[in-house]
């Protein structure tokens, strides 16, 4: 149960090396049963076969969810962003649906590798008591396991490190941003920065029976918007575009706006029509490319600036320097954990205030890291082995799992 279907790099990583995961202990046999929001989507990454089923539901999911956590011997909660409401208390609510559909049924169920975020009050009291009724929580970074800890979840707990870490491109994709650029045919001589990019002001995405069409994401749930919210869109594209604009102009830097989500990519087309060099900017999308391309281009760039968790997980296998320009605390979870917080980490204000300052501060990081950008790619590199190694526990406590349990497992 996860975020499947949603043309997002990162639940696609993370679903394919969940899978393998699962047939790695289970054996290739295994039964899996993965429900949908958008059927569609999530085909063109994922085959069904006889041992993999794909299940749509529909957007009212309640009734859905619980006839499929039924016919199961095993559930696991795969979305990264499990508890936490940042994008939606909809898709929160989902995760906590499923795992009180599992214990009523006495069906055991796992989080796996997941992270916990800001929350509010009455999710936080739904978080205690439903996630407590998990048979076993793994959570993606040590900083989501204090949290969930600290707002009374008492069910078991252990930190690893994020599936995708031990996600592999398929050799087709290789060579995959140099393919992209020359179809552009633009020059590739310069080196390329990325800008993985969100629009903060969408966020959270709100229940409500109709809405302007621009706004629905899928009925009945609409973005978040009003004037000031649009404005603040604006204000975040015209920051990017300039800081954009100075890389071109200082560094001699093509730039990739790189949309993990292919909801990133208006602001991403706003980015590019406000630059002033926008020919040598181009727009590189999940909803076009498939993972190990998204990955591929990732790991092909000099510096990285990001606002998306897996956009810097998935760079680091080339220490790809980068820098966290992060709206909740996913990002700032895993830069704790790599100890890069203090130095790389952007703390972008939910109220936006300070936002002059908070691009200068970019600016004179993007410089330092453009002139010696050394030290940072050996540190990079130093915790990419340390989180490939901690997310190989996914499987050891999987397997761990399966043992303790293998009595009351079909």
């Amino acid at each position: 149960m996860g975020y499947n279907g949603a043309n997002n790099t990162g639940s696609e990583t993370r679903l394919i090396s969940i899978i393998e995961d699962l047939r790695t202990v289970f054996g290739k046999d295994v039964e899996l049963t993965i429900p949908t929001l958008n059927e569609k989507n999530l085909r063109r990454y994922l085959e069904e076969d006889e041992h993999l089923k794909i299940v749509p539901i529909p957007s009212i999911y309640f009734f859905a969810l619980k006839k499929i956590v039924e016919k199961q011997d095993l559930v696991l909660l795969v979305e990264g962003s499990c508890y936490m409401d940042t994008w939606t208390s909809a898709l929160l609510w989902a995760f906590l649906w499923t795992t009180r559909c599992a214990y009523n049924q006495g069906i055991p169920c796992i989080a796996y590798a997941v992270d916990s975020g800001d929350l509010s009050k009455f999710n936080r009291f739904l978080v205690r008591r439903e996630a407590n009724k998990t048979d076993l929580i793994i959570t993606r970074t040590t900083y989501a396991m204090e949290r969930l800890i600290e707002i009374g979840v008492t069910a078991p707990i252990v930190s690893t490190a994020d599936c995708a870490f031990s996600f592999e491109t398929k050799l087709e994709a290789k060579h995959s941003l140099k393919k992209i650029w020359n179809s552009e045919q633009h020059g590739s001589n310069e080196g390329f920065v990325g800008m993985a990019v969100v629009d903060f002001h969408l966020w959270p995405v709100v229940i409500r029976p109709w809405g302007r069409k621009i706004n629905l994401y899928k009925w009945p749930y609409y973005f978040s918007r009003s004037k000031s919210r649009v404005q603040s869109s604006k204000t975040l594209s015209k920051n990017w575009a300039r800081e954009a604009d100075r890389i071109v102009e200082l560094y001699s830097k093509n730039i990739i706006l790189i949309c993990m989500e292919e909801l990133d990519e208006p602001l991403a087309i706003e980015i590019k029509n406000r630059m002033k060099h926008s020919e040598k900017a181009q727009i590189v999308s999940a909803g076009t490319y498939n993972a190990s391309q998204m990955t591929e281009v990732l790991r092909s760039l000099e510096l990285l600036i990001t606002s998306r968790y897996h956009a810097g997980v998935l760079s680091m296998k080339r220490s790809v320097p980068q820098i966290g320009v992060g709206h909740d605390q996913r990002l700032k979870g895993l830069y704790k954990d790599i100890e890069i917080e203090k130095e790389l980490f952007i703390d972008y204000p939910k109220d936006n205030s300070n936002v002059e300052r908070i691009w200068k501060t970019l600016s004179k990081k993007v410089d330092e890291l453009m002139e010696n950008p050394q030290h940072v790619k050996e540190l990079i590199g130093k915790c990419y082995q340390k989180q490939v190694e901690l997310s190989l526990n996914n499987k050891k406590y999987l397997k761990k799992f399966l043992f303790e349990h293998k009595d009351v497992m079909v």
